[in-house]
């Protein structure tokens, strides 16, 4: 019982550690950005509850040499893809260590409240950064082309009059950034900025593709 112990704890303290090393890793690379910071918090702190289960059984503290071993991705948007990946996984790493403690009470404690902090507080934050910086990397330009694409493809088939108010209603708010960009005497790209605001891809994703 006592080996089945040690190495659910280490699994799931070694699982801390790497998140931990990983977030940091993105903070350094990307600045202190949300949720990473708030997480880096949280990883230290289940870190010191999972601890002193391994003083009261005395099992040995596994060194945390993560830092070596993991780095950054190359982007905000995969960190944030990447994130809710593993907070998933996570979730389903307590579920199964749980099964291994049936018979250390105190531990699956600590491990539920670990897990329900992770499925309902860092896998949604995940979720929303992944969903924010994917809306941002969506530039005007780009959905013009995607726009226009899927209106020749329409017109081609079945005609769909909200499709094409959703069309002529988009196109038309990008020209007008674009515009008002050349107006003030922009040398960057005309149709390069971030689009502003959701509503915008909501009816993008209406759109055939």
């Amino acid at each position: 019982m006592l080996e089945h112990l040690t190495i659910a704890l280490t699994e799931a303290i070694q699982d801390e550690y790497k998140a931990r090393a990983t977030y940091r890793a993105i903070i350094e690379q990307f600045g202190p950005v949300r949720p990473f910071v708030n997480i880096l918090a949280a990883e230290d702190r289940h870190i010191q509850a999972l601890t002193p289960l391994f003083v009261k059984y005395y099992i040995p503290i596994p060194t945390d040499d993560w830092a070596v071993r993991v780095g950054a991705p190359i982007s905000l948007e995969q960190a944030c893809k990447d994130g809710v990946q593993a907070e998933i996984e996570n979730g389903e790493m307590y579920e199964r260590l749980l099964v291994k403690v049936a018979d250390y009470p105190d531990v699956q404690q600590v491990f539920r409240r670990l897990q329900r902090a992770s499925q309902d507080n860092h896998l949604p934050a995940f979720q929303r950064c992944a969903a924010r910086e994917q809306r941002g990397r969506i530039r005007p330009g780009d959905m013009n082309v995607r726009l226009q694409d899927s209106h020749k493809s329409s017109s081609h088939g079945c005609s769909n009059p909200h499709l094409e108010r959703v069309y002529a209603e988009i196109l038309e708010f990008t020209s007008r950034g674009c515009r008002r960009r050349r107006r003030r005497g922009s040398t960057r790209n005309d149709c390069s900025t971030r689009v502003p605001g959701p509503q915008l891809h909501r009816a993008l994703g209406q759109l055939p593709r």
